[in-house]
């Protein structure tokens, strides 16, 4: 059981007050379990706050704790069971054979639970005579008089011990913690804050005032308390950052985010001159896939510390992973403009083109003429040099580009083989373009050499993800010709792909084959399936089209059905009849609710009206839906990502 159910555990059925110092709801007889709680809290913030590595929790008056014996047993025993008269008893004799923070804390609460206030009190003042430079027990003095119903005198102590404090940093942090192991956050604060200035502000207690404000929730405080360390010491920004970090990867609801991302940007703008406002920024930006205020934020530390560009080339490469091309071309446009004589002047150039390919093969249906002044761009960049093994992506995707919608196949051909044999050319760029030009050949209906190539990239690189690649292309193969029971071993295999894209294609075949192949092995409504799959990858949508068409009208009912539904919208998805998808995904979902297609083809919609039919408003509806009726579906944490910018959850 964790602390949390302990501590609900032991407060059910408690009558709680407010306390009329801090107003914080508690209970007076059970003022112990705030007392564990808080000091578990203390232990972990002054773990942090000094540096010191994590390990087991110990809190303060445990440190010196002697091993148990069987009085140290049955005191626990009885203080756990709220027997504090006889705990107290125990405790009192063992506090006199060994005296020490341990058995003091303990004898202290028995007493205050069983209204022993008077021996608790000289006990308090026993301990101070042995440590008269102390404060700590006046906290204890005056939550003593708080347990007693007298708070204007508590409230008396607590402000007199106040004014004790010196220069003196262990004491601010000792008093501290006394405040908070009594729930008293806002004298804690008092106390850090005073320390600060009889410090002089030589030592801020950032870290440990943040962590005060956090247990309050104000966290715009903590925020400002983060900051606040970089204008002391700008070097401790990884400190900074891990604790923002912390902070928010509770950010439920986004708020946190946006009101940090606010203070930032006002800082950033209010002091141009401090670039680890900047700094900070484009590490949250990057941080929250912001990629917009990454670019700005980027483009400003590059001109303002005079780098060489690396951090557009890591932040242009970022976006390009996840899908944000513009500001990719952006970043790497900028790279292009600082001239040849930077170092990441070539790279960024062919970068640029190979963005460009990246956005215009992500349309639907790009335009013919997109496409040709794509290659011929291409082309130019190559012939710059040409031989150069930095090339080699390049060249791929213009042979991908050739042969798949351009229809020049000799071409592309021609430029894989070039690519394959060029000196220079690594091992896996080398697989790389052997897997383009086997996916090639099997558009062209060379089968035999396709399935060689796949098998040559598999037997090099059997435990990475490219020999996984080929491996499951191989099984796609054997599936587009029939050979069912075939593919569909190859895919059980790969079910353990370490590349969780891999894995989850390979679960799909797998399941289509097992789920559609009828009981006496009758295969014809599995094998147009896949007819018309191998023609959809050849751009014959037309006659793929057909071929779907023909299996409802050969088969009554089938399980395939919703198959040839996903598969007959994604075909007109690629045409760029929008609506028509649409209108089949919808189907699907209605048809096979609880279908293995349903969630993704209620995401597959909701991106749909979302990008191409421009309805922000039913694409969040079935976003929700999504994340309502399938909440166990992969395509759930990115549905609450669109959704959640399509609400403006992000703060301008």
């Amino acid at each position: 059981m964790n602390l949390m159910n302990v501590l609900k555990s032991l407060v059910s059925g408690f009558q709680f007050i407010r306390h009329p110092v801090s107003g914080i709801p508690v209970n007076p007889r059970s003022l112990h379990i705030l007392f564990v709680f808080a000091m578990c809290h203390v232990s972990f913030v002054n773990l942090y706050s000094q540096d010191l590595l994590p390990g087991k929790t110990v809190l303060p008056f445990q440190q010196n704790a002697p091993a148990q014996g069987n009085d140290e047993q049955l005191a626990l025993q009885l203080y756990q069971n709220r027997e504090y008269e006889k705990a107290a008893e125990v405790y009192e004799r063992l506090f006199e054979i060994k005296k020490g923070s341990y058995y003091y804390q303990y004898l202290l609460f028995c007493w205050i639970e069983s209204e022993a206030y008077e021996k608790a009190e000289r006990l308090i003042k026993k301990q101070q005579k042995s440590e008269p430079l102390a404060l700590k027990y006046q906290v204890d003095l005056g939550y003593v008089k708080y347990r007693q119903g007298n708070q204007e005198r508590s409230k008396k102590i607590y402000e007199e011990v106040m004014k004790q404090l010196t220069p003196n940093r262990q004491q601010v942090v000792e008093l501290a913690n006394a405040f908070l192991i009594r729930g008293e956050n806002e004298y804690a604060l008092k106390t850090y804050q005073r320390g600060r200035e009889l410090l002089d502000n030589s030592y801020s207690f950032g870290i440990e005032t943040a962590g005060i404000y956090e247990r309050m929730g104000d966290f715009t405080k903590v925020m400002e308390e983060y900051l606040n360390l970089l204008e002391i010491d700008n070097s401790s920004m990884d400190l900074v950052q891990n604790k923002l970090q912390m902070v928010l990867a509770n950010d439920i609801n986004n708020e946190k985010s946006g009101q940090l991302r606010k203070s930032l940007l006002s800082r950033a703008q209010k002091f141009p001159d401090k670039s680890y406002y900047a700094e900070l920024l484009w590490w949250y930006s990057v941080q929250q896939k912001d990629f917009d205020l990454a670019l700005i934020q980027a483009k400003a530390l590059d001109r303002r510390l005079q780098e060489d560009g690396n951090r557009l080339v890591q932040l242009a490469n970022l976006a390009i992973s996840n899908e944000d091309y513009e500001v990719a071309m952006e970043g790497f446009q900028y790279l292009v403009s600082k001239g040849a004589a930077f170092p990441y002047f070539e790279q960024a150039r062919r970068d640029l083109i190979n963005t460009r390919y990246l956005v215009s093969l992500s349309s639907p249906s790009p335009s013919r003429k997109l496409l040709i002044d794509l290659e011929k761009a291409m082309n130019e960049e190559i012939q710059k040099s040409e031989t150069d093994p930095q090339n080699i992506t390049l060249i791929k995707n213009l042979a991908h580009l050739d042969a798949f919608y351009l229809g020049k196949l000799p071409e592309a051909v021609g430029l894989l083989w070039n690519a394959i044999e060029m000196p220079g050319v690594k091992p896996l760029q080398r697989a790389e373009c052997k897997l383009e030009l086997a996916d090639i050949l099997l558009f062209t209906d060379d089968v035999w050499e396709a399935t060689l190539l796949y098998q040559q990239v598999y037997k090099e690189f059997k435990n990475d993800i490219i020999g996984q690649e080929a491996k499951f292309k191989n099984a796609m193969l054997s599936f587009y010709i029939g050979e069912f029971k075939w593919a569909r071993t190859q895919a059980d295999i790969l079910k353990a792909a370490t590349s969780r894209f891999i894995a989850n294609d390979a679960i799909t075949l797998s399941l289509l084959i097992s789920e559609n192949l009828d009981p006496d092995s009758n295969t014809i409504a599995l094998g147009l399936y896949a007819r018309a799959d191998l023609l959809d990858y050849r751009n014959n949508e037309i006659l793929a089209l057909k071929t779907l068409d023909s299996i409802p009208l050969l088969f009554s009912d089938h399980p395939i059905f919703q198959q040839v539904l996903y598969k007959k919208a994604r075909i007109h998805q690629k045409q760029g009849d929008f609506s028509g998808a649409d209108t089949l995904f919808l189907q699907l979902v209605e048809h096979y609710p609880d279908g293995i297609l349903a969630d993704e083809a209620l995401m597959q919609r909701a991106e749909l009206n979302e990008k191409q039919l421009n309805d922000k408003e039913k694409a969040m509806m079935l976003y929700q839906e999504l994340m309502e009726k399938y909440p166990g579906s992969i395509f759930v944490p990115e549905a609450r990502k669109k959704f959640r910018a399509l609400r403006g959850d992000k703060v301008q």
